[in-house]
């Protein structure tokens, strides 16, 4: 049986929706909303029928076809109210403790509300916090007019930067005092970034009246997509509701990828985070932007830049878009800045589509020295599982695969007597799940590849049903925290094969599955299942754990299923193969002190260990100073603390230490260490690591067997 992935309809009772609205919508029904005073300048918000038939359809389809069918209770009623209020206000800088006071007597009632189709209170929530915001916006905009110059930065105080579960404000006076300070960090973070008090003047002046103008364009639409998602997002993270608009962008709303640039993208309170780039898109191939990457800023070629601080998600992603072939500027802060530097950088992209050849594997040799005697490995990096589906459908003979062209490669890598291979799946987001499949075939006898259960809980078992494996040799997997989806099922298999060593970084652990499902009114992004290593082994939350681990080059915390709130837990079912001995097994332990002791001095790891470390400590942090001199003083040590972590990189290697690390020099760096990976896979420290491990096996099998 071949699973299919593309969306389809999923059957529901209609009578249920039909009885359930003629209650709402009939003589008699419960008021769609409240009624509002004259003044009240957010009166126009009100749910209308299309939205309350939307909502009933929702629950409808969460309860009956939700992957893990969890009830509609008061216990989820609590996880959308607490959902919601984290969705309007994360930093909890808005609503005080009386309004909280006043929501709590629908803490548990959004099921039983949400069930007769009544949304009121999710638009009286969202309403206040406008309004909320509004008078926040005011009373800063009446901070800034008297001056960022005037702004005393000798008082010895402090701001809670870390506030998702501050205590909720008193009164009004104690959000002025918190806004009074959040305005203070502000200046003080671009005064640090080297803008004169005019340009800080002026940025944040537009920025909050920018703000302001767009709150006055809030359209009932967003209120009920907001509300509707913080239901929806109970459930899981990938299961949520798109607008109209929203659906008729599909493949972006899907994937958050964005157009013309290939990045994906989330929110980030009120920031755009880079989550990961699309091989070979025109971000990736730019070499200035890396995952975590915060997006501050979108200029239209070489048009004045937008701040877009505070913007949703989808008003960045209209700017971000734009015909093929033309410029978008980026503002840029790299996560490479402490967590208190706003120094950014601009990035001009030219927007394009990502050519499929331009995705296509490649291989390389790597030649490596060991004890004495030189090794020849074949390296095929494979930048996502792609398949043109037109051309296979079509049937013509000559389509483009993952399958087709790693099979080709291998056949020449063996011609050139390579030792081994070493397959590359660093960051790759995943692709087609019928190439994971394929390419799993080409590794292993025959047998199941992947299994995929479904919310009625059969099991779908896909498998290579062809005998005899293209390549028997000796090989390694190599992985990080950004090889998702598909890049985990053919890892995964390896492992459960015990066919190859898998090596590097756990990856992101997504493992379930979603379909659309339209709505009378948008559609529904629905988990309707779950991916199992053949093991039995979910890839969902966990990844796929390597063998031998690397450092990491990024915070697992901040990237990956297990940093998204309410990811689906892992878990494990009957497996489909039965236990073999392990040949890899045997030599782990031996492999990892070989590993250890030839990686303890390695430069390149003990950079990205050193700088990992650091990382977490500042971010560890929950407060900063606003104080000017501390402020210069702790970003004076950590510049220092980042200097000698590059400079004790650079001696290591031989090479000349920098006086000082600019932004610039190290995007250079960067972009220099990319080209050289091109031309000398030996540079790239992870990858020669790998090399290493994959001969110490081959020497160590070879060994055991002449006993």
């Amino acid at each position: 049986m071949r699973y299919q992935l593309s969306p389809r309809r999923i059957s529901m009772k209609r009578s249920f929706i039909s009885a359930t609205l003629a209650l709402v919508l009939g003589l008699g029904a419960l008021p769609l909303a409240a009624k509002t005073s004259q003044a009240d300048p957010w009166e126009y918000l009100q749910p209308d029928r299309d939205q309350v038939i939307a909502s009933l359809n929702v629950v409808e389809l969460l309860q009956r076809h939700h992957y893990s069918k969890p009830p509609l209770d008061d216990a989820r009623s609590e996880k959308i109210y607490q959902g919601y209020l984290k969705m309007l206000d994360p930093a909890r800088s808005y609503f005080t403790a009386a309004d909280i006071a006043e929501f709590d007597r629908w803490k548990d009632k959004f099921d039983d509300l949400l069930k007769k189709g009544d949304l009121e209170p999710g638009f009286h929530i969202y309403k206040r916090q406008l309004e909320r915001q509004q008078d926040r916006l005011n009373y800063v905009q009446g901070l800034l007019a008297k001056g960022v110059d005037k702004i005393d930065f000798t008082v010895d105080e402090s701001l809670l930067v870390d506030r998702e579960k501050a205590p909720w404000a008193k009164d009004v006076a104690e959000l002025d005092d918190l806004w009074r300070k959040r305005l203070k960090d502000e200046v003080l973070r671009l005064k640090l970034a080297g803008k004169e008090p005019k340009a800080i003047q002026e940025l944040l002046t537009k920025r909050y009246k920018a703000q302001q103008a767009r709150l006055q364009q809030t359209r009932s639409e967003d209120v009920f997509q907001a509300y509707i998602n913080a239901f929806a997002m109970t459930y899981d993270p990938h299961t949520n509701y798109l607008s109209p608009d929203s659906a008729e962008n599909f493949d972006i709303n899907m994937s958050l990828s964005l157009e013309g640039i290939g990045a994906v993208l989330q929110s980030d309170n009120e920031h755009v985070k880079v989550v990961r780039l699309v091989p070979a898109g025109p971000a990736e191939k730019s070499k200035q932007i890396s995952p975590a990457d915060k997006i501050v800023g979108v200029g239209q070629g070489d048009e004045e830049i937008v701040d877009v601080i505070g913007w949703r998600l989808d008003e960045v992603v209209k700017l971000i878009r734009g015909p093929k072939g033309s410029k978008v500027r980026l503002e840029v802060i790299p996560a490479s800045n402490a967590p208190n530097d706003m120094t950014s950088k601009v990035v001009s992209i030219t927007r394009e589509a990502v050519k499929l050849e331009e995705q296509a594997a490649k291989k390389s040799i790597l030649k490596i020295e060991q004890d004495g005697r030189p090794y020849k490995l074949g390296v095929i990096e494979i930048p996502a599982f792609y398949l043109d589906f037109k051309a296979f459908r079509a049937g013509d003979p000559d389509y483009k695969s993952t399958t087709r062209d790693v099979k080709k490669l291998i056949t020449e890598l063996q011609a050139d007597k390579v030792d081994g291979i070493v397959i590359d799946l660093r960051n790759n987001g995943g692709g087609s799940l019928q190439e994971a499949t394929e390419l799993t075939g080409l590794f292993i006898d025959k047998g199941p590849t992947v299994l995929v259960r479904n919310s009625d809980g059969r099991v779908d078992v896909l498998a290579d049903e062809q005998d005899g494996a293209f390549y028997k040799g000796p090989m390694a997997v190599l992985i990080n925290r950004l090889s998702a989806s598909a890049s985990e099922i053919f890892a995964g298999a390896m492992q459960d094969y015990h066919r190859a060593l898998i090596l590097g970084g756990q990856t992101f652990g997504k493992g379930t599955v979603q379909t659309i499902q339209p709505l009378n009114h948008g559609e529904l992004k629905l988990t309707l299942a779950k991916f199992y290593r053949v093991s039995g082994q979910s890839t969902q939350h966990r990844g796929v754990v390597p063998d031998i681990a690397y450092p990491d080059v990024m915070d697992n915390k901040e990237i990956g299923e297990s940093a998204l709130p309410e990811a689906m837990p892992w878990d494990s079912i009957r497996p489909a193969i039965k236990p073999e001995l392990d040949p890899i097994k045997p030599f782990l332990t031996e492999l990892k002190n070989r590993y250890d002791a030839r990686t303890a001095d390695n430069p390149d790891f003990n950079f990205a260990r050193e700088r990992l470390a650091l990382s977490r400590e500042l971010m560890a942090e929950k407060t900063v100073s606003l104080n000017e001199a501390k402020r210069r003083a702790q970003q004076a040590d950590i510049e220092k603390r980042q200097l000698a972590i590059e400079n004790a990189r650079r001696v290591a290697k031989g090479e000349e230490p920098l006086k000082e690390l600019k932004k610039e020099d190290e995007d250079d760096v960067l972009a220099q260490n990319e080209e050289d990976k091109k031309t000398k896979p030996e540079d790239d420290a992870y990858l020669a690591e790998t090399g290493h491990i994959l001969i110490d096996y081959l020497k160590l099998n070879t060994r055991l067997a002449k006993q």
